[in-house]
């Protein structure tokens, strides 16, 4: 018995067959082939229920997940090595809701019940020589566990933006999006450039800049994740009405972006969650009840 909270698809390393990840909470990420609709293998490590789940946008091989345990975990899903574990001395107070890469897989956000927003680099030594050594590691043949990194510090923090859970984080190139439970999605960035926060150059407060804010109604309870298009052009929302709030943000000026509202007399519970399809053309919502609708865009 299990309650999902989350899934991804990726390819096999192996076999190029498509398989999805799912993890929930027993704290335990399963991989299904749709093929045999069985179980493949699973990976046990985090101490308490999954929240999310996300591959690498370059590498399919990288897994990161985020737990109610306050930790973010790395794992190569080719050599089943845990890579590395981004906790601890200034990570999450609470559990991790939600996380991202960004388009080139260079930096991870991750945001959580603490209220905060965290970025880390993949870029460091620590770090890049852990993915490299995962990749020749041989559980079959070693006596000894893959070496884990632990990543104790975050690169940025910030308990600046929102009042409340932090349930969904997106990079929109060196900008971020993010909601809480404010009827609002929240675009911004650090004042800095990431590059120098990432060498420290700078060692004072880190400042922010509030961009743009995406305003909508009746979304004032936790676990609401907006999404973004494959080419982000388009960012969707659902409230607890089962109303739908579409903006085009790939207009010269996003902070004129148009809203567009999805409604229909049966969708009438919570919009848990969206997605895109590849081409933008599709989106799909999952509400609570158990229900799904699909939206076409017809020009």
């Amino acid at each position: 018995e299990e309650s999902f909270y989350c899934c991804a698809w990726t390819c096999s390393p192996t076999t190029g067959e498509l398989m999805l990840a799912v993890a929930g909470q027993r704290a335990v990420i399963r991989f299904i082939s749709p093929i045999t609709m069985s179980c493949i293998k699973h990976y046990i490590g985090h101490g308490g229920a999954i929240n999310d789940l996300k591959f690498h946008p370059l590498d399919q091989c990288f897994l990161l997940s985020g737990s109610r345990d306050h930790s973010l975990r790395l794992w190569n899903v080719k050599t089943d090595a845990l890579i590395a574990i981004f906790a601890g001395v200034e990570g999450h107070r609470d559990e991790v809701l939600n996380l991202d890469f960004d388009i080139l897989g260079t930096r991870i956000i991750s945001c959580g019940m603490d209220h905060s927003l965290k970025i880390w680099s993949l870029e460091t030594e620590q770090i890049q020589k852990a993915c490299d050594e995962s990749y020749l590691y041989d559980a079959s043949k070693s006596k000894r566990v893959f070496p884990t990194a632990n990543v104790h510090y975050p690169d940025f923090t910030t308990r600046d933006i929102h009042r409340n859970y932090v349930d969904c984080v997106r990079w929109l190139g060196d900008l971020v999006l993010s909601k809480s439970c404010e009827n609002c999605i929240v675009c911004w960035k650090p004042q800095d450039p990431l590059d120098e926060i990432f060498q420290k150059v700078h060692i004072d407060k880190i400042f922010l800049v509030l961009c743009i804010l995406f305003d909508f109604s009746q979304c004032e309870i936790w676990y609401m994740r907006f999404s973004l298009d494959f080419e982000q052009r388009l960012v969707a929302a659902g409230n607890q009405q089962g109303k739908v709030f579409v903006w085009d943000i790939g207009v010269e000026d996003p902070s004129k972006a148009r809203c567009i509202t999805l409604v229909h007399n049966k969708c009438v519970s919570a919009v848990r969650q969206t997605a895109f399809s590849r081409d933008g053309k599709i989106l799909v919502c999952v509400c609570d009840g158990g229900t799904v609708w699909r939206w076409d865009r017809i020009r």
